[in-house]
């Protein structure tokens, strides 16, 4: 094994420009190197670098390099990956190890990753092992078998084969690379993957993959096909062995969480507090509307009219929150994400608002005739669409955030944020138009 050289020296062509430039390339020679080589030559990398080039890495090789660099390019390495790449990195730590590492991170960061490296019960995320080991198929038998040794003990039936973006291409079983001739390449002995599961797949799935394809194990990947973990057959056979004694528990009654069977009382408890809330919620919008009765009590129109805005506005934040409920429950976003999902949201309920005011407009001209309440629809429409968007994406993270269940609130509280935005935007603007009603 080769020491690790001062930094600057053996890896003088890893440059700020060249890394920054050609982080595939500077990745692809880093993992050419022992791991404490590579180590070093990473202390030389600048901060705005260290995350992109980390993403190269293949994962079974990054984990025998990360415990090997200071605190302090760990920690920045963490602070600057993305939030599931940074994730990954830890998931591959002993448990112990892992704690120390978010200890050192921002609480808030160190939030979000706890968030994320905890699945919901019944999931295949839930019973997988993190520990995964990957290498590029360029690499030869004997460079893979010296990784091996340095990974230390451990279970592992195959090694897993990724791409340059960290994709998983194929399998290595172990006992082929044992007998494969040392200039031999991975790739030419890598078998085909039969079968991969997503972490939020349910276990049932998995059940079904297993017995399927007859496995020993199955890769589980992220909607990105970057590997995240593997789930042993033994795993999960212990994983149902438990299952069967909690579902003794939930027999008896044990059971926290309300389900299709649950009694009456229990449904009751848990959902009455909610229609309570939302009965209050309703009174607020209707306060709203009370607030320019003299607007309506002029020109009833505006009445006729007035659910037409709401509805809209209520199903464009519908549509806005069942993405990115579905985002949030799939993993696809995290709450440092929240300015961009709303962004996002935002632009396509303006646009949409565009349409939608566009046909509305000619609607109500051919309806009525008057010019100024095609204006007072046309432009609350537009609002009232761009504000719901915004309230369909934001309610659940920050409910998600707060450590609330998005699936039981948001719909309660975007229900009052689309209705107030809409009441609000369409009578207030026929209100500061009025004088171009006539009579």
């Amino acid at each position: 094994m080769s020491a690790a050289p001062p930094p600057g020296s053996v890896f003088a062509e890893l440059s700020s420009r060249f890394v920054a430039r050609h982080p595939g390339d500077a990745a692809n020679y880093l993992e050419s190197q022992d791991p404490k080589t590579a180590a070093a030559a990473l202390e030389t990398v600048p901060a705005t670098s260290l995350a992109t080039l980390w993403e190269y890495l293949s994962s079974g090789y990054g984990a025998l390099v990360f415990p090997n660099v200071s605190p302090d390019i760990r920690k920045t390495l963490l602070e600057t990956l993305d939030r599931m790449r940074a994730t990954r990195v830890l998931a591959a730590l002993p448990d112990e190890a892992r704690e120390r590492e978010l200890a050192l991170l921002d609480p808030a960061i160190a939030g979000e990753i706890r968030q994320l490296l905890a699945f919901p019960e019944n999931t295949a995320g839930r019973v997988m092992d993190p520990q995964v080991f990957s290498l590029r198929g360029s690499m030869t038998a004997e460079k893979a078998l010296n990784l091996l040794r340095q990974r230390g003990r451990g279970e592992l039936v195959t090694i897993k084969i990724v791409d340059g973006s960290n994709r998983l291409t194929g399998l290595v079983d172990i006992r082929d690379l044992a007998l494969a001739p040392t200039e031999t390449l991975l790739s030419e002995i890598a078998a085909a993957v039969p079968a991969v599961v997503n972490p939020m797949d349910p276990r049932s799935l998995v059940v079904e993959r297993f017995e399927e394809f007859n496995l020993q194990e199955i890769a589980v990947v992220d909607l990105d096909g970057q590997v995240v973990g593997v789930i042993r057959h033994s795993q999960l056979v212990d994983a149902l062995r438990k299952d069967a004694s909690l579902d003794m528990q939930t027999m008896v009654g044990a059971s926290a969480d309300e389900r299709a069977l649950s009694t009456s009382w229990f449904a009751i408890r848990k959902r009455l507090p909610w229609l309570q809330i939302n009965l209050l919620t309703a009174f607020l919008a209707a306060s709203v509307v009370g607030i320019f009765e003299p607007t309506i009590a002029k020109y009833t129109a505006l009445a006729i009219l007035l659910p037409v805005v709401a509805g809209q506005s209520g199903n464009a934040g519908a549509q806005a929150l069942a993405v990115t409920m579905r985002a949030i429950a799939l993993r696809e976003i995290h709450f440092s994400q929240w300015f961009r999902v709303m962004r996002k949201e935002a632009n396509a309920g303006f646009w949409n608002g565009i349409g939608i005011a566009i046909t509305c407009a000619i609607g109500v001209y051919v309806w009525s005739g008057n010019v100024a309440l095609v204006l007072v629809i046309a432009a609350s429409m537009v609002i009232s669409m761009v504000m719901a968007g915004i309230a369909g994406a934001l309610v659940p993270i920050t409910l998600a955030r707060l450590k609330q269940d998005p699936a039981v609130a948001s719909s309660i509280i975007l229900t009052t944020i689309t209705d107030i935005a809409g009441f609000f935007s369409f009578l207030g603007i026929a209100t500061l138009l009025m004088g171009m009603f006539g009579t």
